[in-house]
């Protein structure tokens, strides 16, 4: 994508025109970023960022199998018969749409967004735990009232058993930092390792499945406490 601030006015004003009409369709389906999705914990560290180590790091984890947002997956399952459950973008956190200070993330006063592109994931059985690692690739795009150099992303995975009570079996939020500078579109990739849980009994690991979506709850709860007079 060109640099916006290169750009002639008349060419300037056209782009943003184009960006403010994919930001305001994907703002319809997510709900102007949402809240939390998956219930509270406190963000954790993570690989992340936007670099070419990363995105080979990335590819060597999951030995370049990764899916498409959108395009339909299936459980995995390996020589072991271990089942690694399918992954998910939950309902509206499917975009992080963040505004200037103080003004919603709508038209003009939109700072950027960020979306989710591609999943990945792997598990390793670990005694009776299920190791889980989940890549997630995306990108942010900065809106019109300008970006901070640097952005703060936090994401959510969560680990449910679906069924018509759903029951969410484990649940961590991931964070990475993503260098904006003076670009205007800018991928990131993330690899959360650290969730865990236990061994499903019996065929109850069939209707398991791995949400993930954006968390901005998550980074409120970091906000530190007012200090009293």
């Amino acid at each position: 994508m060109r640099n916006i601030r290169s750009m002639p006015i008349s060419g300037r004003t056209g782009a943003l025109r184009g960006l403010l009409v994919i930001t305001a369709a994907s703002l319809t389906l997510a709900g102007c970023g949402g809240g939390s999705m998956f219930g509270g914990g406190s963000p954790s560290s993570s690989s992340g960022g936007g670099s070419p180590s990363m995105t080979d790091r990335f590819t060597q984890l999951f030995s370049g199998k990764s899916t498409e947002v959108g395009a339909p997956q299936s459980p995995q399952t390996d020589e072991n018969d271990l089942t690694c459950p399918s992954v998910s973008i939950r309902p509206g956190a499917s975009t992080y749409a963040v505004g200037a200070a103080g003004k919603p993330a709508v038209g003009n006063d939109l700072a950027f967004q960020a979306t989710i592109t591609r999943t990945a994931r792997s598990c390793d059985l670990n005694g009776g735990q299920i190791s889980v690692k989940i890549g997630i690739q995306g990108r942010v795009i900065v809106g019109p009232a300008g970006a901070p150099a640097v952005v703060d992303v936090p994401l959510r995975v969560a680990v449910v058993q679906e069924g018509v009570t759903p029951k969410t079996i484990a649940t961590k939020v991931f964070q990475t930092n993503v260098q904006i500078g003076s670009e205007t579109s800018v991928p990131f990739s993330l690899v959360g390792e650290d969730l865990v849980y236990p061994v499903p009994t019996g065929t109850a690991g069939d209707s398991y499945i791995f949400y993930i979506g954006f968390d901005p709850q998550a980074l409120k709860s970091q906000a530190p406490a007012r200090k009293r007079r």
